[in-house]
């Protein structure tokens, strides 16, 4: 009689599979979404208390300052940011990682604005346009704490459906409703950053690889830059609409990927895409 034995593979409690972390960061827009609501109410509660504070210190005009008002509102948002990260429960290692992330571009942004190398507009621009993607990156390195510091999703109604499928939409037009209002046209050379972006965010995410994708990123990056070249040395309007121009452009370009799913996340491309254009027609609306 033979006595047979059956091998049993060895089994690991507690081990997490392979795609948790990518489940993880499919879980991630709820806290996104917070983070986000508390640096924008932070934004709106605090401004009136920094105006109160210059008028009681007899400089009502300290704000009107660009690199003060970025800063103020870096400052608004981190407060708020910080407020709602603690009540989640975040540790104030994350916290602190946070705020540095918001406060970065600002830091990077301040020495050329100092030099006198970019302008007021490009200072507030460019703030808005580099705080909000490297707060997601934050979030996107550790998917884990925010995921389970945001605990379970409640059921969404209407307005949270809405937020859920169109967040980029509604976050990159409550960044540009002001541009509209008061239009202004931003330095040309800022467009260099758009395709920049893109090399940068596919080459992290390892979208690239294709020849093909990478020469059209290229080649888009190159026709980019030779439109501002164009539009800082030609006269008014035409600079004014060659600036335009490369807004609505990338706006497009934006809307294209968005529709392939090619190199960025598709949030990316649709807030990207609803930013240029707000950007755009700002411009226009100097003309």
């Amino acid at each position: 009689m033979t006595e047979t034995t059956t091998a049993t593979a060895p089994t690991t409690i507690g081990t997490p599979s392979v795609s948790e972390p990518v489940a993880g960061r499919r879980r991630l827009l709820r806290p996104v979404l917070e983070m986000l609501a508390a640096m924008v109410a932070g934004m709106l509660l605090l401004d009136p208390v920094w105006a109160l504070a210059a008028d009681g210190l007899g400089r009502p005009g300290l704000l009107d300052r660009p690199e003060v008002d970025v800063g103020v509102m870096a400052v608004d948002m981190a407060v708020g940011m910080t407020v709602w990260m603690r009540y989640r429960g975040h540790p104030w290692s994350g916290v602190g990682e946070m705020v540095a992330a918001m406060l970065l571009p600002l830091a990077l942004l301040a020495v050329p604005w100092w030099a006198g190398l970019i302008d007021a507009d490009a200072l507030t621009l460019g703030a808005h346009l580099l705080m909000v993607p490297a707060t997601v990156v934050v979030v996107w390195r550790r998917p884990d704490d925010h995921v389970h510091a945001a605990g379970p999703a409640p059921a969404a109604g209407p307005l949270g459906g809405l937020l859920r499928r169109r967040w980029p939409t509604l976050l990159a037009l409550l960044m540009t409703v002001d541009m509209v209002f008061a239009p202004f046209v931003p330095d040309p050379w800022f467009l260099v950053a758009l395709p920049a972006g893109y090399l940068l965010i596919g080459a992290y995410r390892r979208r690239l690889g294709d020849r093909r994708v990478l020469a059209a990123q290229v080649a888009g990056a190159l026709g980019m830059i030779g439109l501002v070249v164009v539009a800082a040395t030609a006269a008014e309007p035409l600079a004014t609409w060659l600036v335009a121009a490369g807004w609505l452009a990338h706006a497009a370009w934006d809307v294209v990927h968005h529709r392939l799913d090619r190199v960025v996340p598709r949030g990316y491309a649709e807030w990207c895409a609803v930013f240029d254009t707000g950007v755009g027609i700002a411009v226009l609306l100097t003309l």
